[in-house]
């Protein structure tokens, strides 16, 4: 039996970037648990195909297209997702792109918005709609996913570390703005997990050494050991946690 604490079973959770990658392992991992997913990404068929799955598996998921970079498309986006189920208990903001540039110099202004819109523009305002949607009906909790780029940054992904440092602020700076209407918010600070992201240099025999190295563990993340996690921030055993960056990273040194 799972602990009431950790009780996710009946909550309608947003999750964007939820058909693949770490999306798809939480959306899986929260569906198995009796929560109602709503499945986001660009690509509806891959939403699809997810929802099916774990509708298949005997839980509940709809699936929703999103694009998290579409400032004007998100109102949409919450309403559909709280009309759903009558109501939105928690929403992961996941999604996130990291494409790189030969130089910072080289950086062009549209890549630039590209890795902002998505990874601080998009959950910026789905933050605010899904805060608003939550406190009607008594509160929520938000998640966000970051990256160890935001607090070990690299020259290979400078716009990248730089917003994903923004999603930290905004964590901190929303969990005290909406802690008065029972809306928490916090961030997971996310170390090299094995996803097709990730796949060029987790899954190539000649790189990977390198990419352990500094890692406590020895090996990078699967995929499904961010969902405890994610569960504890969407359940009441964290009821009294906000604000809070959580790192799960396989202990990086240095």
């Amino acid at each position: 039996m799972t602990d009431p604490l950790f009780d996710v079973s009946g909550r309608v959770v947003l999750v964007t970037g939820g058909s693949r990658g770490l999306g798809a392992a939480m959306s899986t991992g929260l569906a198995a648990r009796g929560a109602r997913v709503v499945i986001a990404s660009r690509k509806l068929a891959s939403c699809e195909e997810l929802a099916a799955k774990i509708s298949d598996s005997g839980g509940q998921a709809y699936p929703l297209q999103c694009h998290v970079g579409d400032w004007e498309s998100l109102d949409s986006v919450v309403d559909a997702a709280a009309s759903r189920w009558g109501r939105l208990d928690g929403l992961i903001n996941n999604a996130g792109m990291s494409p790189l540039a030969p130089s910072l110099l080289d950086t062009s202004q549209t890549l630039f918005d590209k890795v902002v819109g998505v990874n601080l523009k998009g959950p910026t305002r789905l933050t605010a709609l899904a805060a608003a949607a939550m406190a009607s009906t008594g509160g929520g909790s938000i998640v966000n996913i970051s990256s160890l780029a935001s607090v070990k940054p690299t020259p290979v992904a400078p716009i990248y570390g730089a917003a994903k440092a923004g999603l930290n602020a905004l964590t901190a700076a929303t969990a005290i703005e909406y802690a008065g209407v029972g809306v928490r918010v916090n961030c997971i600070i996310c170390g090299t997990f094995d996803t097709d992201a990730a796949s060029g240099f987790v899954r190539n025999p000649d790189l990977l050494p390198g990419v352990v190295k500094p890692i406590a563990l020895g090996r990078v993340g699967r995929p499904e050991e961010v969902v405890g996690a994610v569960v504890y921030l969407l359940s009441d055993a964290s009821s009294y946690t906000t604000g809070s960056l959580m790192t799960i990273d396989g202990g990086v040194a240095g």
